[in-house]
């Protein structure tokens, strides 16, 4: 018996994905917020549902508080945060998010420095891109500006994340 192949894999994950957005950012506001408006088009046009959209200071325990609230609705299966992910004394989104990872996909921060780097160079270190899993659902966070969004969205988040989901319902 053949061993399934990811595009199998692919095949078989759920086409719809229930996810959180969330925009970390001590200055924007939800007009101004173009990067969590994009994330959730680019879900949308792809079939997916945005249970939930919530824009936040880039506080600690402000993330965690909106991770675990993502968490106890069954309706989310994926979390998508933006901003925070530098190193600014305000960023702290990174530590939020990392010490809530009870797995880490290293590959997701990995290939997005690397993709980054293709595009703007060395500054591409600067990002602390991460992504996991928590309590079940996989759990995204990406820098905050639009370009990087769209980056990260199309590039890695969006070509797998039912098969992530796939992967957790198994």
């Amino acid at each position: 018996m053949a061993t399934p192949t990811h595009h199998e894999h692919k095949q078989q994950a759920p086409k719809r994905i229930g996810c959180m957005v969330v925009t970390c950012s001590d200055s924007r506001t939800p007009d101004t917020d173009s990067s969590g408006q994009l994330i959730m088009r680019l879900f949308k046009d792809q079939g997916h549902e945005v249970v939930a959209y919530h824009l936040i200071k880039d506080e600690p325990s402000q993330i965690r508080s909106k991770i675990e609230e993502a968490c106890a609705n069954p309706e989310v299966q994926a979390i998508v945060i933006n901003g925070g992910t530098g190193i600014a004394r305000r960023d702290s989104t990174f530590e939020a998010v990392d010490g809530m990872l009870e797995k880490r996909l290293d590959g997701f921060g990995e290939i997005f420095r690397f993709l980054t780097y293709q595009e703007i160079g060395s500054p591409a270190i600067i990002s602390r891109a991460t992504a996991g899993i928590v309590k079940g659902r996989v759990l995204f966070s990406t820098p905050g500006s639009e370009h990087a969004v769209r980056l990260a969205m199309e590039k890695l988040i969006l070509p797998e994340i039912g098969h992530l989901v796939r992967e957790l319902t198994k």
